[in-house]
C-alpha cells in the first residue's frame, strides 16, 4: 500500500460510486474509507427517503443484514473469552430455549464451531416444507412477521433439525446465527439485543447502532427501496425470527469505529470489545477446501488478496445490500451501504479496497504471463459434477448454479457452466499455477472466480471447489445421472413424439 494509492483512489472514489450508482438504478448509497483507525472519506449519495427528499449522509442509517453476523461472532467469542464454553462443545450444551437435533439420532452432534464457520448441514429454511413455501410464496413469506414476530423457540417448534451432518460441507446458514444468538441470550441471561447494545455497540462508540427499530436508529434510518418494472417500490419495515442473523443498523459514521477496532485487534477510541488475539482466532482458515481458494474464519469471510488478507461479510436485505470490508495488516478498510438491492456492492467494496492498496483491477489479471495451459488433463476434469446431498442445505447452489455444472472444451480453452444463473453461459477457465495445474480462475464483469480441481485417494479427479465470495464444492458424477443429460433425453423424446404426432397427422390426412 502507498499514500499515493490512497488519495488516487479518493480522488476518483465520488465518480466511481456515481457511476455504480447509475448502473444499478440504486436509490442512494453511502460510503466510507477508515485508514489507521480514522475515517478519511465519508459521504453520501442520492436519497435516503424520496417522498420527503432527505439525501443520505454519513450519519444515516441502514439495514445492514448479514454483516450483523459479524457482531454475533464477536459476542459468541466476548463469551468463549470467559471460558463459559470450547468452540467444538455440543451447542446443545448450552441451548435452554430449544434444541439442534438432526432426524437421526447417530447423527454427530453440531458445535459452536460449526455455527460459527457454516458448516452445520444446517439448511436455508428451518424445514424444506418452509423453503418450498418461501419459493412458492415469496411476498406472503417477506409479511408474515409483520404483526407478530415469535421467539425462535416457537419459531423453530422446539427443535432445528439439520439438513445434512455437520462438516460433510460449507452452507450458508441463517439459523445458525440466530441460533448463536439464542446461545448468547442463554448463556448471558440477557436479551440478545440489549447484550449487543451493551456489550458491542456501546463501547464501540455506536450510539445510533442497534438490532431493532428503536429510538437509536429511527430517526435516521434510510428508507428501502426496490427496482420492479422500471421504478423504485417502497419496501416495508419488516423484522423477522433470529435478530443475530441480519437484523443490525448502522450507519457509514459508526460502522467506521467498527472497522476501526477490526483493523487494531479489537480496539478503537471509544473502547475494546474483544481480545487482539481472539481477534486474530476468529480471523484464522477454520474451513478452506483449497489454498487457492477463500477461506471461512468464525464468522468472518477470508480472501487473500494478491498477498494480502483481507476479512469481508456483505449483507442482503429487501432494500438493502451492504459490504463490509477490511485489510488489518494493511490498516485500511471499506464500508458501503445502499438502500435499494444489487449484491455487485459485494464486490464494488472489494474493488475499492483493492484501488486504495494499489493492485491493479482484476480486468487486467488475466491470463496469466508465463502459466501454460495444460490439455492433457483436460479429459479427467470433464463431466458433470453435482453437490453434495441435501435439498435445503443446497438452495444456493440451486439459485446459483441450477444444481449442478459442467466442465467441458470448446474453441480448443477448458470451460464451465452452470444450468442456471450467471453462469449459464459458460466461463472460460485459466489456469494460475505452474505448481498447481488443477487451479483455474476466471474474470467476468470485473468478478473473479476461483476453482480448483482435486484428486482422491487413488489420484483420480473426483470434485472441485468453486470460491466467488462463497464457497461450494461438487463431485464428479457420471454423465447419465447428470440433470443436462436427462433434459436432453427428454428434449431428445419431445422432438421424436412431435415428430410422431406430426406423422401421424399426416398419414391421416392422406387417406
Amino acid at each position: 500500500m502507498s499514500s499515493t494509492a490512497v488519495e488516487d483512489t479518493l480522488k476518483a472514489l465520488d465518480e466511481r460510486v456515481i457511476e455504480f450508482i447509475n448502473k444499478y438504478a440504486l436509490s442512494g448509497m453511502g460510503i466510507g474509507v477508515v485508514q489507521d483507525g480514522k475515517l478519511i472519506y465519508a459521504k453520501g449519495f442520492g436519497l435516503a427517503d424520496a417522498k420527503t427528499n432527505r439525501p443520505i449522509t454519513p450519519q444515516t442509517n441502514f439495514r445492514i443484514a448479514s454483516i450483523s453476523k459479524t457482531f454475533t461472532a464477536i459476542a459468541v467469542m466476548q463469551l468463549w473469552e470467559q471460558g463459559i464454553f470450547k468452540l467444538d462443545d455440543p451447542v446443545n450444551k448450552y441451548l435452554k430455549a430449544y434444541q439442534v437435533l438432526h432426524r437421526d439420532p447417530n447423527a454427530p452432534q453440531v458445535t459452536i464451531r460449526h455455527l460459527l464457520t457454516h458448516t452445520s448441514g444446517i439448511g436455508e429454511m428451518p424445514t424444506t416444507q418452509d423453503l418450498i413455501k418461501s419459493m412458492l410464496f415469496e411476498k406472503h413469506e417477506e409479511n408474515k412477521y409483520k404483526d407478530h414476530v415469535p421467539p425462535l423457540a416457537e419459531y423453530y417448534n422446539g427443535v432445528l433439525a439439520p439438513d445434512v451432518y455437520p462438516d460433510k460441507k460449507w452452507a450458508y446458514a441463517n439459523n445458525a446465527f440466530a441460533t448463536l444468538g439464542q446461545l448468547i441470550e442463554d448463556l448471558s441471561g440477557m436479551p440478545f439485543r440489549d447484550y449487543m447494545v451493551k456489550n458491542i455497540f456501546d463501547p464501540l462508540g455506536m450510539p445510533h447502532s442497534d438490532f431493532t427499530l428503536s429510538d437509536r436508529v429511527k430517526e435516521q434510518l434510510a428508507q428501502g427501496y426496490t427496482l420492479k418494472k422500471g421504478k423504485l417500490e417502497i419496501v416495508d419495515y419488516v423484522e423477522f425470527p433470529g435478530h443475530a442473523a441480519g437484523t443490525a443498523i448502522s450507519s457509514v459514521e459508526e460502522m467506521a469505529h467498527y472497522m476501526a477496532a477490526l483493523m487494531n485487534g479489537g480496539t478503537n477510541e471509544y473502547g475494546s470489545v474483544i481480545k487482539p488475539e481472539t481477534l486474530k482466532k476468529m480471523m484464522t482458515p477454520f474451513y478452506q477446501e483449497h489454498p487457492n481458494l477463500g477461506a471461512m474464519g468464525l464468522g468472518l469471510f477470508l480472501e487473500n488478496l494478491d498477498g494480502h488478507k483481507a476479512i469481508w461479510h456483505g449483507g442482503s436485505l429487501s432494500g438493502f445490500n451492504s459490504a463490509l470490508w477490511v485489510a488489518p495488516q494493511d490498516k485500511l478498510g471499506v464500508f458501503m451501504s445502499a438502500n435499494s438491492n444489487t449484491r455487485a456492492i459485494y464486490h464494488f467494496g472489494k474493488d475499492v479496497l483493492r484501488s486504495l492498496m494499489g493492485l491493479p483491477d482484476y480486468d487486467k489479471r488475466l491470463p496469466v504471463p508465463g502459466i501454460v495451459q495444460t490439455p492433457h488433463l483436460w479429459k479427467d476434469m470433464v463431466g458433470s459434477y453435482s453437490p453434495y446431498k441435501g435439498f435445503n442445505s443446497n438452495a444456493r447452489i440451486w439459485m446459483t448454479y441450477g444444481g449442478e455444472i459442467e466442465i467441458y472444451v470448446e474453441d480448443s480453452k477448458l470451460k464451465m457452466r452452470a444450468l442456471a444463473g450467471p453462469y449459464k453461459k459458460g466461463l472460460d477457465l485459466y489456469p494460475v499455477d505452474n505448481n498447481d495445474p488443477l487451479s483455474f480462475e476466471n474474470v467476468t464483469d470485473g468478478k473473479l472466480t476461483q476453482l480448483a480441481f482435486q484428486r482422491n485417494a487413488e489420484g483420480f479427479i473426483d470434485h472441485l471447489s468453486i470460491s466467488s465470495l462463497s464457497y461450494y464444492t461438487f463431485y464428479k458424477i457420471p454423465e447419465k445421472r447428470s440433470m443436462r443429460f436427462g433434459l436432453k433425453a427428454l428434449k431428445g423424446a419431445g422432438i421424436a413424439l412431435g415428430a410422431c404426432l406430426l406423422a401421424k397427422r399426416l398419414f391421416c390426412k392422406k387417406k
